[in-house]
């Protein structure tokens, strides 16, 4: 079974993070997301700790019906408020495994005190353990052979 912890795509998951504040407004926001590879952004109250997320797809539909002042929106009056995360400290297989039952691309990385500290990406999360499952199959293969670890 792989053990794989999240912590070790941080780098990757560190890259993916954008931060924004509870009054941030809509329209930057999506200056954001349209600026980057990105389509999630955290959105954390003035203690840091994560209070919502915002998606491309949250975006879309607000923007699509945006009138007037409208566009003036608040991050906090539309992000998703109840957020699935996870912890560096949890198996990655397990969490790429909620992901893909839940429907999700991208999902929050946070600490003991809900401080978002990355984003994982499923295509990430999915090269990370095939890589580990090729290096543990070249090992074994090796061993077989004759020729010993690396």
């Amino acid at each position: 079974m792989n053990t794989k912890l999240v912590s070790s795509i941080g780098d990757v998951a560190r890259s993916r993070l954008v931060i924004v504040g509870v009054d941030a407004l809509l329209m930057d926001i999506a200056k954001l997301l349209a600026d980057t590879q990105i389509s999630l952004v955290v959105v954390c109250g003035p203690d840091g700790a994560m209070a919502g997320v915002i998606t491309k797809t949250n975006i879309v539909r607000l923007i699509g019906g945006c009138c007037g002042n409208a566009c003036r929106t608040r991050a906090a009056d539309v992000m998703t408020q109840e957020v699935t995360s996870c912890h560096p400290t949890d198996c990655l297989p397990d969490v790429l495994s909620m992901m893909q039952q839940r429907g999700f691309v991208h999902i929050p990385v946070v600490d003991e005190n809900y401080t978002p500290v990355g984003v994982i990406n499923a295509r990430d999360a999915l090269r990370a353990l095939m890589a580990e499952e090729e290096y543990e199959g070249t090992l074994l293969r090796d061993y077989v052979m004759g020729i010993g670890y690396h």
